[in-house]
């Protein structure tokens, strides 16, 4: 099969590499799509290390058709459309059974623990993985493995958005833009955070009730007080750097939240008398958990969360790098890679 593979380099090489063959309880998919993420580009640009070592065929973001099953699958069968999630699960340690799988101590990433989807095939456990409603088209759907269901777990469970909820978003990129969508959803009252007047404009027109631009205000910590009388109930950092987790500390009011998202390798200098004193609590979200997987795709289905302005740009396999190079360069929210198809 055609594979994308990473070598240790920032440049994927289009190579001929092994069809792999599920094994008991796995699933063959045949990948109809799989979305570019900004972690890929942390181990391509930022030296992240993947737990496999290279050569690796990266991507977690997959929807596909099942092409066959193996031996102890009975709840799938050939020509089913699925979405395999980013993370799969073991389902037996402490905090698989405390109904925290989402930080699961035996987790594996496809993509980074073993091969993903940037290849015309893809093997996945049939436990970890779920149907897709045929109103979803089934390209659109591999987004929802990461870009969705990551913003949907931060909001619901970790941010915990509620209905009048006042939420600071900051930074609109693939992750963020579903952030706003997902706290909308749950009832918030959503500004929006950004250096993009594209990407405000459009995390308007997903239902956030105002934007800010950096650019335009002196401070936006200020800014954002003087708008809400005292600062937001709940911010969400969905960029990972330590000048937005500090942004996103000073722009709550006492008895603030704050929830991050972004990944940063970086340290983050804090006041902690201002924890202690207002009683604000910070909280660091990864993943969603399996049992969200449902719900998200419900909402999907019925509308109240969109794919289709998420997504960016579709290319086929051969030009994967031309869709980091517009991740990079900021110009992209998610670019999702379509493989030839496969024989």
């Amino acid at each position: 099969m055609l594979a994308a593979l990473y070598r240790g380099s920032p440049q994927l090489t289009i190579e001929d590499w092994p069809r792999p063959v599920p094994g008991p309880g796995e699933l063959l998919v045949r990948v109809a799509a799989c979305g570019i993420c900004h972690t890929d580009l942390h181990y391509l640009d930022h030296g992240v290390p993947t737990f496999k070592k290279p050569p690796l065929v990266l991507g977690h973001e997959i929807s596909g058709t099942v092409a066959g099953a193996a031996a102890g699958v009975k709840n799938f069968r050939e020509g089913d459309r699925v979405l395999i999630p980013a993370v799969l699960t073991c389902g037996q340690c402490h905090l698989c059974r405390s109904g925290r799988e989402n930080i699961c101590e035996a987790m594996r990433m496809l993509g980074n623990h073993v091969d993903g989807g940037f290849a015309e095939w893809v093997v996945a456990p049939a436990k970890d993985c779920f149907p897709v409603p045929n109103e979803i088209p089934l390209d659109d759907a591999s987004i929802i493995a990461d870009a969705v269901s990551t913003p949907y777990h931060a909001v619901k469970h970790r941010a915990q958005v509620r209905t009048g909820s006042v939420v600071a978003v900051f930074g609109c990129g693939g992750v963020g833009m579903n952030v706003v969508q997902c706290a909308v959803a749950a009832g918030g009252r959503v500004i929006a955070v950004d250096l993009d007047p594209k990407k405000l404009e459009l995390a308007g027109k997903l239902g956030a009730a105002l934007t800010v631009n950096p650019k335009d205000v002196e401070r936006v910590d200020k800014e954002l007080k003087k708008i809400t009388g005292g600062g937001c109930d709940i911010a969400i950092e969905a960029i990972g750097k330590p000048e937005t987790i500090r942004l996103a500390y000073e722009s709550v009011r006492r008895g603030g939240r704050v929830c991050v998202i972004g990944y940063s390798a970086e340290e983050v200098t804090l006041a902690v008398s201002k924890l202690m004193f207002y009683e604000l609590e910070m909280v660091g979200s990864l993943g969603c958990r399996p049992v969200d997987y449902p719900e998200i795709i419900e909402l999907v289905r019925i509308g109240r969360l969109q794919l289709a302005p998420i997504i960016t740009g579709r290319i086929p396999l051969e030009r994967i790098n031309d869709g980091f190079d517009a991740l990079r360069q900021g110009c992209a929210l998610r670019t999702i890679v379509l493989p030839a198809p496969a024989s």
